[in-house]
């Protein structure tokens, strides 16, 4: 086969995969280089030095196979980067108006995404290993793929940008222009010859709308993120105590923040999600706390089945419904709050006393104080108790 006779066929191939991966449900589909993202190793040690990863060590543990494709998997040389919208169907962020209320991230509201595109993402590839094999010359090496969903060491947002997808924005995630910044990605590592895809140019110019709408300034500059700061981490990875400083200022989400996402300018050209798993909930649209504080782990695990919440557990979900509690400024959340002063987890408990002093007058505080200091022996709770006291 001449070369141009070979290239003719790639691309073929690649036309192909892209009409299968649009048949499948994804809305954009590219390809690039194994060797593409070399800036991303250097960047990663930088975020890792930082500290920015806060406690999620599993980031600086994987950190050299996650530098590049080829670390993770010597014999890869192409990559597929896949898009799935999500847009939602109306205003991301209504439910700040709405203290009383829960904000759960848009992509949280309703089926795990792992479980959807980690399902398509295999079928994707079986199609192309059998066609590939199908296609392929006598006694030529045999076709291989693997398929990654954000549970790999995968640079899946440098790989989606040198594939052409988008850009990553000021906020570092990802931003399409035809698709805006709600997006899903997937990957599909071949040991394929595939023509690569120009990357995508950087579209924010002078724009700072996302790093001026953090509400924790976990921005330290354009294009770097503090894990420590963002709510996303501090709600959904972070275990133990909310740090108080963070409290006030993640008013009613409890799960996730897509503030940076909603303000983008970008998202004038993104659409309603098309797959109707990834619709809200109408449960999930704009929640009650209080129908929250009630639930014991078993209630829990029935309401969140097949969604990503239910990966945080109960307690550390209680904790986050909690913090918004407080920030509510409803008094008729007092009394549920109140009876998780008697929660068996330390956490729910120490959350329920920060609320309570934001909710109650400070006689009735203490009078709740005095009952229970002399039987929690948790310091961190007790450490609550301190602070309440203090700020009553």
């Amino acid at each position: 086969m001449t070369r141009d006779a070979g290239t003719q066929k790639a691309e073929r191939l690649k036309a192909e995969i892209a009409a299968r991966a649009g048949a499948l449900g994804f809305d954009a589909c590219r390809v690039t280089s194994a060797d593409a993202i070399p800036q991303a190793a250097p960047r990663l040690r930088q975020f890792l030095s930082d500290g920015h990863h806060a406690s999620m060590e599993w980031m600086a543990e994987t950190a050299e196979r996650r530098a590049s494709p080829r670390a993770l998997w010597p014999e890869v040389r192409s990559v597929i980067m896949l898009g799935m919208n999500y847009g939602p169907d109306g205003d991301p962020l209504e439910h700040l108006a709405h203290p009383d209320r829960a904000g759960i991230s848009v992509y949280a509201r309703n089926r795990d995404y792992h479980d959807i595109i980690k399902g398509r993402l295999k079928t994707l590839a079986g199609q192309i290993a059998a066609r590939a094999s199908a296609a392929a010359e006598p006694g030529a090496a045999p076709l291989d793929v693997k398929v990654f969903v954000d549970t790999a060491p995968v640079m899946e947002k440098p790989l989606a940008e040198a594939a052409g997808l988008g850009w990553q924005g000021k906020h570092t995630n990802l931003v399409s222009r035809e698709l805006g910044s709600w997006l899903f990605l997937g990957a599909i590592f071949t040991t394929l010859d595939l023509p690569a895809d120009a990357p995508e140019a950087d579209h924010c110019g002078s724009c700072r709308a996302c790093l001026d709408a953090c509400p924790t300034d976990a921005f330290p500059a354009p294009y770097r993120l503090d894990a420590r700061r963002c709510i996303s981490y501090l709600t959904i990875e972070h275990k133990g105590p909310i740090p108080l400083e963070f409290r006030e200022a993640m008013g009613n989400r409890i799960y996730g923040c897509d503030d940076c996402l909603a303000v983008c300018p970008w998202n004038k050209f993104a659409a309603e999600a098309h797959e109707a798993k990834l619709h809200a909930r109408d449960d999930l649209k704009l929640p009650a706390l209080a129908g929250f504080l009630g639930l014991d782990d078993a209630g829990f695990r029935k309401q969140f089945a097949g969604s990503p919440i239910k990966r945080i557990g109960r307690d550390r979900f209680l904790r986050n419904v909690l913090i918004a509690a407080g920030n509510s400024g409803s008094e008729a959340l007092a009394q549920p709050v109140a009876a998780l002063l008697d929660d068996g987890a330390a956490e729910v408990r120490g959350a329920a006393v920060w609320a309570l002093s934001r909710l109650l007058p400070k006689e009735k505080l203490r009078r709740l104080r005095n009952a229970r200091e002399a039987t929690e022996t948790e310091a961190d709770v007790r450490a609550e108790w301190g602070e309440a006291d203090g700020a009553s």
